[in-house]
């Protein structure tokens, strides 16, 4: 399966999955490795690197922005073999329960 196919399932499959959410390509070129999509859903979110298979080379700086991401919200590699176990730890990721955050002003 090509990548963009892929990708293109994908992005129906997240839309489906979780009514309302908004799938953003977000641009390789503006900063180098920073994974394709990013999911917005309610108040929290989520970015995905997608590949056309497990194998798949990861290109430079990639292994660094998903780690990056996933410790401030949640993010990972996503390909056929382990799409369905990615959308599950996605889907609970949007249902647990954070904290409740407070600014700074009183």
């Amino acid at each position: 399966m090509l990548e963009n196919k892929f990708k293109t399932g994908l992005v129906k499959d997240l839309k489906k999955r979780f009514p309302g959410c908004m799938v953003v390509h977000l641009d390789p070129n503006e900063i180098q490795g920073i994974p394709d999509l990013l999911v917005l859903y309610r108040d929290r979110w989520a970015a995905l690197e997608g590949k056309k298979t497990g194998k798949a080379s990861h290109r430079p700086n990639q292994d660094y922005y998903v780690a990056k991401m996933n410790e401030m919200s949640y993010a990972s590699f996503i390909y056929p073999e382990n799409k369905e176990e990615i959308l599950d730890e996605l889907e609970r990721s949007f249902t647990t329960a954070r904290p409740a955050r407070f600014s700074g002003g009183e």
